[in-house]
């Protein structure tokens, strides 16, 4: 018996066949860790991507144009820290952070800054994940982390100078058809509704009568609608400020006239600019119709702008809103275009000619953003009634595009291009292009905030 059991434990202990199981138990062991190890991996980087959004929308939200650090930036009159803001962005991450389970928040730090016209919103946060299959080789967490960057151009603060050609020659038509309406309406086929106070030629409220809309009309319109742009754009409530200038109430007293004093308050503004009106004249001739001096006015409204400053609160930027036809009339000596012909006579020094852009310059030099809005001066008439040769025929359309006068390319827009800051010229037809062009004015102080990182 004792043979016959030695002999059974000899071939069991020289029998391989059964080492297959016992390698795959012992190889199953790595096996199962590398994928419990996957699936807590997975797991942590699923919960970062959640927190990492979470830090996103703190730093965006901390910083949006309806923050309360925003808000309190507007009053600001240093750089530093705005707590209000470190607060939002705290409240914004733990609301977005509410659902989410597995993780234990180790560090959360959320700071808003002000430096200049710029908020920037810092969102950094660390946190562990517990692990399942991975404590097996003693691993009981994952550690998380992350940062969100997030910048907004805060408002410019934003003073509006607004100069307003209420001249004669804005009381033309502001359409070919208005312009036809009055030439076919009145005995010496003249385009222009001048506000004369004598009966004998008052196609100022001919005008009226018949319907037709003259350019000072749409440009009243139009300063109206740039007040309600203003009030709805605004995010502080004295962002922006406006004065209102126009070229005079009279013939008589054809010089730089105030409106409206500068002032934040834009609903004021608005009421005030709907007084925007021709001037009056008495009769032909008066003030020998020499009632555009911009060699007068541009240096009267310089003087009336302050010093530009950076954009806030305490140093505005300064704009001049610079709307007119772009011709001068006025008593110039030195002007290159004086009234001299053989029909007119000589009439100097009477000047009607473009614009001088130095005019401008002397205003843009010292920081002040010149925005012009030339309304497009529209051919008139080249013939009067008897059949001489009309006054726009001789003295506009020599210096004006188009198939009345020599010159290749307008005088007139070319100049009061000149005369404007980069990016700030706009050539508007009178009836559709005034309102978007001093509404674009303001399109350029909008910021919004984006991820910087």
């Amino acid at each position: 018996m004792a043979q016959r059991l030695s002999g059974l434990f000899d071939s069991f202990h020289h029998d391989r066949r059964g080492n297959i199981a016992i390698l795959f138990a012992f190889s199953l062991i790595p096996l199962l860790v590398a994928i419990g190890c996957a699936i807590d991996y997975a797991r942590a980087t699923q919960i970062r991507s959640k927190m990492q959004s979470a830090a996103d929308a703190a730093s965006v939200g901390s910083v949006s144009k309806a923050s309360p650090a925003f808000l309190a930036a507007g009053s600001m009159t240093t750089d530093g820290p705005i707590a209000v803001g470190s607060t939002d962005a705290t409240n914004i991450f733990n609301g977005n952070m509410a659902s989410q389970s597995g993780y234990t928040l180790s560090k959360l730090d959320a700071a808003v800054t002000k430096s200049g016209a710029t908020l920037t919103s810092t969102v950094t946060f660390s946190a562990s994940v517990a692990t399942t299959f991975l404590t097996i080789i003693g691993k009981t967490a994952l550690a998380i982390g992350g940062t969100s960057v997030s910048t907004s151009s805060m408002p410019v603060y934003i003073d509006f100078y607004l100069l307003l050609d209420n001249s004669p020659s804005m009381g033309v038509g502001a359409t070919p058809t208005d312009v036809a309406t009055m030439v076919d309406n009145t005995s010496d086929k003249c385009a222009f509704a001048c506000h004369d106070v004598n009966d004998e030629h008052n196609y100022y409220e001919l005008a009226k009568t018949l319907g037709v809309k003259t350019r000072i009309d749409v440009l009243r319109d139009a300063t109206q609608q740039l007040m309600d742009t203003a009030a709805a754009t605004a995010t502080y409530p004295n962002q922006f400020r406006m004065a209102i200038y126009d070229f005079g109430a009279s013939a008589q007293s054809a010089a730089l006239r105030r409106l409206f004093a500068l002032s934040s308050s834009l609903s004021s503004a608005k009421t005030a600019a709907g007084a925007i009106d021709l001037m009056t004249v008495k009769g032909q001739n008066d003030n020998d119709d020499r009632d555009t001096s911009y060699s007068k006015l541009l240096p009267a409204i310089d003087k009336q702008i302050t010093a530009a400053g950076a954009g806030t609160s305490d140093a505005p930027q300064k704009y001049l809103l610079f709307v007119s036809d772009g011709v001068a009339d006025e008593t110039n000596a030195g002007c290159a275009k004086t009234m001299k012909n053989a029909f007119w006579g000589n009439k100097s020094p009477r000047c009607q000619s473009p614009i001088d852009p130095a005019l401008c310059k002397a205003m843009t030099d010292r920081g002040v953003k010149v925005a012009v809005l030339y309304t497009t001066y529209l051919a008139l008439p080249l013939k009067q009634a008897n059949g001489d040769p009309s006054w726009y025929a001789s003295w506009i359309a020599p210096f004006n595009v188009g198939p009345y006068g020599p010159s290749p390319n307008s005088e007139i827009a070319n100049n009061m291009k000149a005369c404007a800051s980069p990016g700030f010229y706009f050539e508007v037809s009178p009836t559709d292009g005034i309102a978007d062009a001093m509404n674009a004015i303001f399109r350029k102080a909008v910021a919004d905030a984006r991820i910087s990182s």
